[in-house]
């Protein structure tokens, strides 16, 4: 192995949206859930983590290995991140043993540069699509032969929605039994092309760091909720064969209706936390609103909320309806950021959402992302190590 030669794999990866919720771990060092969960993955060309992952023993010991994400030096050695190297190592080090004349690449420091087009830390899957990324591209760099649902074992021990983002389409993490883990993964209910007319609006109502984060708070909801135990016996197990029938059937009404009702659930259980939390604000609940008015003046459902924990709403709705969707909601939120032109310039919805509520989403909202369901992580050329091993400049 040449001492100058860097090694290098780049992966994009997903954003996904749940829209049967996950919350709270039965193995907190596993990442092990309490509850099924299911997702939509959504476009990549709309929301996405570009991860480049590499090595080569020119790269100093003593500095080890390193993650520069969105400009900035991040932190690698929490047991999250931790976990998910030392699998992948042990994979690669499995293949190097079984055949002498591969390059000994694990025993290498890795260096790992990372952007997101999109917030982080918002309550948009940030750390979805991240670890999906991580764990894709150095499955890549490493030449492992995984296939996602492997790859969806160690993803989900960095971050638990990760592991849903190793495919596209719709996608379940089954919770599983074991104690080790080995059967908490994620499979692929349908493709994107099953039901490719699926499309979603997000209104970010915030891109700032969430106040409580998702690992703190599943801890508290599952110390001291008392509807926590009824959400994860009855509630979930009910969401997940209908949501798993919606979408085979392609049954819009059914979707939303699970969709909506989750997500509902899932805040209750935070409202009931002790102390509450709360991921939404005036801003969420006038989405909620608008999504109402929508199907009242529809008279059928064409849309759908959902929120995970975060302010933001995202709003599903079929692409046949987006003129009773997308243009209820661009006519009172038309000055923002984020509209696609293409889809909004010949839109001419007659309904009006009530002054209070609309006030509040022009208020509120800063941004749209317009976006559909997608496919799942996708080796690319572009690199964000340079040959030399430094970072590239953008």
């Amino acid at each position: 192995m040449a001492a100058e030669k860097v090694y290098r794999a780049s992966t994009t990866a997903p954003v996904n949206i749940a829209v049967v919720k996950y919350w709270g771990k039965r193995d907190a060092k596993l990442n092990l859930p309490t509850n099924s969960s299911l997702s939509v993955t959504l476009s990549q060309s709309d929301l996405r983590t570009l991860t480049t992952a590499s090595c080569s023993a020119s790269y100093p010991a003593s500095e080890g290995d390193s993650l520069i994400l969105n400009g900035e030096a991040a932190d690698v050695a929490g047991a999250r991140t931790q976990a998910c190297f030392r699998e992948l190592r042990a994979r690669r080090a499995a293949l190097e043993a079984a055949d002498p004349s591969l390059p000994k690449l694990s025993v290498l420091p890795v260096r790992l540069v990372s952007e997101n087009n999109f917030p982080t830390a918002a309550g948009l899957a940030s750390s979805a699509a991240g670890f999906a990324a991580l764990v894709r591209a150095i499955a890549d760099l490493y030449e492992l032969p995984a296939s996602p649902s492997e790859l969806s074992l160690i993803a989900r021990q960095g971050s638990g929605s990760a592991c849903r983002s190793l495919f596209g389409g719709y996608v379940a993490w089954r919770m599983g039994d074991a104690a080790d883990g080995s059967d908490s993964l994620a499979d692929q209910v349908a493709e994107a092309s099953h039901w490719p007319e699926m499309r979603a609006v997000v209104l970010v109502v915030s891109a700032a760091k969430k106040g409580v984060s998702s690992t703190s708070g599943m801890q508290q909801t599952v110390a001291t909720s008392g509807l926590f135990q009824e959400r994860i016996t009855n509630v979930v197990p009910r969401n997940m064969e209908a949501m798993e029938k919606a979408i085979k059937e392609r049954d819009f009404a059914a979707f939303a209706e699970v969709t909506m009702r989750d997500s509902n659930s899932f805040h209750a259980t935070c409202a009931d936390t002790y102390p509450p939390i709360f991921y939404m604000n005036d801003v969420s609940r006038a989405a909620i609103r608008a999504v109402e008015a929508i199907n009242t003046a529809a008279g059928r459902t064409v849309a759908a909320y959902t929120f995970d924990a975060g302010p933001n709403a995202v709003i599903y709705y079929l692409e046949k309806e987006t003129e009773a969707v997308v243009g209820t909601l661009y006519r009172t939120l038309g000055e923002i950021d984020g509209w696609k032109a293409v889809t909004t310039q010949s839109l001419n919805s007659s309904v009006s959402l009530d002054e209070g509520i609309a006030g509040i989403l022009k208020a509120g909202v800063s941004r749209v992302i317009m976006t559909g369901v997608g496919e799942g992580p996708i080796k690319t050329e572009e690199y964000l190590v340079a040959e030399d091993g430094s970072p590239v400049k953008r």
